[in-house]
């Protein structure tokens, strides 16, 4: 009796050792920069996470001790690209000869790259890291998915609400039976209204030619529904986003992208749902609070106190910005000084506000659309005295939202005008849209 409880204890002490059962919000699969943004970004939306940590990398980056040079979307430093690009120049800053202008080329030696990340990822609470860790298996498990890692020679099994999989191959989403989008096509889907739900942006993908001649978008941005897959919820995807050729150039996209799973992540296992049941504006705002941008205007800095005005409201689409080409360089911008033309916002507003066309039929405004204009549209929609607005607005001009020009009824609102003014009153990034971008009611 003695020796089979004996032999007993010994398999359950045997079991105990190679076998380890632990349940969190969401764990990511992949440890390459998409995977290692999107485990940062969750933890920071303060949702337990787990990085199965296969080797801290950045693929398409070279040999180490080589420096590589990233040239592309070094003027938009969104959310954790922005954060990466700043470490990496205070790493360098006393290297002779290296260049810390703001938009300068970011050149850096893929070992340092790799270290920085895992620099930032260290930092970070509701985040743990499963070092040397590979994924086996995945299957459904109630409300959960149930993966199967193996850690020098252990199994660890993670019961997590969402799975991110940040593989090359996108091997966990296959596995659970899902089927991946692949890479998100922007001339296919230029003429949809998918911009509204976009979490991650580049002026151009590599390579990219742009013509001063388009407006709106061709400006990159990759939208919501890029990330899910088909057939499964709760499993998103980061790598197959983009095409498989993938270099150093794609690193600010790898970034963003995973930032972006992060934030879809987190809003899912901290409201509990599914990713069929995702609030494309709570998921951006999310995105806005962490510094994060929706649309790649490079004249408008995050420093710019009109910065988050401007992503908002031009996500709506009521001001699409353009190209400026300068030689073989090429720049998206939203031209905030320039006027506001009334055929630009009047489509917009319209399909926003149920009254708008009454007053646009009203008020007949001419070809620019002038501050007595918006003051005019504004106080319609808010039912506020329009004496009264003027009054208040005339104070405020200057002192609380800062603009330069002078306080003009009569004069064409600027872009950034309009936009703060816009965001402040109206909050046409309050309308609910669907992963498609349409208005819902």
């Amino acid at each position: 009796m003695i020796k089979r409880l004996i032999t007993l204890l010994l398999i359950l002490s045997s079991h105990f050792l190679y076998a380890q059962t632990v349940k969190t919000d969401v764990l990511v699969v992949g440890s390459g920069a998409g995977g290692v943004a999107a485990a940062i970004q969750c933890a920071r939306s303060k949702v337990k996470t787990i990085l199965a940590d296969d080797g801290f990398k950045i693929s398409g980056s070279g040999i180490t001790g080589q420096m590589v040079t990233v040239e592309e979307n070094n003027d938009i430093p969104s959310g954790i690209w922005g954060e990466f690009r700043r470490h990496i120049r205070e790493d360098y800053s006393k290297t002779a000869g290296y260049d810390t202008a703001e938009n300068a080329a970011l050149r850096f030696d893929p070992g340092t790259g790799s270290s920085t990340l895992k620099k930032i990822a260290d930092t970070v609470k509701n985040l743990t890291l499963y070092q040397n860790s590979a994924f086996t298996t995945i299957k459904k498990d109630g409300d959960r998915w149930e993966v199967n890692l193996t850690q020098n020679g252990k199994t660890i099994t993670v019961k997590a609400r969402v799975v991110i999989d940040a593989t090359e191959a996108a091997i966990v989403a296959e596995k659970a039976g899902g089927k991946v989008r692949g890479a998100f096509d922007q001339k296919a889907n230029s003429n949809t209204k998918l911009y509204r739900t976009s979490i991650a942006t580049g002026a151009a993908m590599p390579g990219q030619v742009a013509d001063e001649k388009d407006q709106g978008f061709p400006a990159f941005y990759i939208p919501i529904s890029s990330l899910l897959v088909i057939g499964v919820e709760n499993i998103l995807v980061t790598e197959k986003v983009l095409p498989e050729n993938k270099n150093i150039q794609d690193l600010p996209l790898q970034l963003q992208i995973g930032q972006g799973a992060g934030t879809i992540a987190a809003f899912c296992a901290f409201f509990k749902t599914t990713t069929q049941h995702l609030n494309a504006r709570t998921i951006q705002g999310e995105l806005l609070d962490f510094k994060g941008y929706l649309l790649p205007f490079t004249d408008i800095k995050q420093s710019d106190p009109a910065w988050r005005a401007v992503q908002q409201v031009s996500a709506t689409g009521m001001l699409i910005g353009g190209w400026r080409v300068a030689g073989n360089t090429a720049k998206f911008i939203f031209k905030p000084d320039s006027a506001v033309n009334t055929d630009e916002i009047k489509p917009v507003l319209t399909e926003l506000y149920t009254r708008a066309f009454l007053w646009f039929n009203k008020e007949k405004p001419g070809e620019k659309f002038t501050v007595g204009n918006t003051l005019s549209f504004i106080s319609d929609y808010t039912l506020t005295d329009i004496n009264v607005l003027r009054n208040s607005m005339q104070k405020a001009w200057k002192a609380q939202y800062k603009f330069k020009s002078d306080f003009d009824l009569n004069r064409p609102i600027s872009r950034r005008e309009f936009a703060v003014l816009t965001n402040r009153f109206l909050n046409p990034f309050a309308r609910t849209v669907d992963l498609s971008g349409r208005l819902m009611n």
